[in-house]
């Protein structure tokens, strides 16, 4: 039984976002394996359609689970730099290919242990939860505009 409402989509990194794509990861909390490795994200993304400013974010698996929050950690192993739409397909699309191929066009920029981000790929565990979670974080994500109307 899912507690999101399927025709409810928010921005990418808004706050309510951010609130429901939490909802949904504790919901299926239980189910899912614990992440192997310790990884300690700061992401600036620019670019961000409702905010002239940088939006901040950070992502921390030092706890065994993936938490994703609005704000920045003191420390990070890394800051990831991109722009909305790039971050969007990393974060909710979860598209390698748009990943390696943004970073080889300049668009993701990276400071800090580079071979810890990369370890994050092989070590995010997938199982049909994880596949769960992902689908419906996708499900609650507005779609950017392919042209604008307005």
């Amino acid at each position: 039984m899912s507690t999101v409402v399927p025709h409810m989509a928010y921005p990418f990194l808004s706050q309510e976002w951010m609130d429901a794509a939490r909802a949904i990861r504790e919901q299926h909390a239980d189910e899912v394996p614990d992440v192997a490795a310790d990884l300690r994200i700061n992401v600036a993304v620019t670019d961000v359609p409702f905010d002239d400013e940088t939006v901040n974010a950070f992502l921390d698996t030092t706890s065994g689970a993936v938490v994703m929050e609005l704000g920045e950690l003191d420390e990070p192993d890394v800051t990831v730099t991109t722009d909305y739409p790039t971050a969007q397909a990393l974060f909710v699309d979860q598209d390698p290919a748009i990943a390696m191929q943004s970073f080889m066009n300049g668009k993701i920029k990276v400071q800090g242990d580079m071979m810890k981000l990369m370890a994050m790929q092989t070590s995010l565990p997938s199982n049909e939860a994880s596949e769960k979670i992902a689908q419906e974080i996708k499900d609650i994500t507005q779609r950017p505009p392919e042209t604008a109307t307005d």
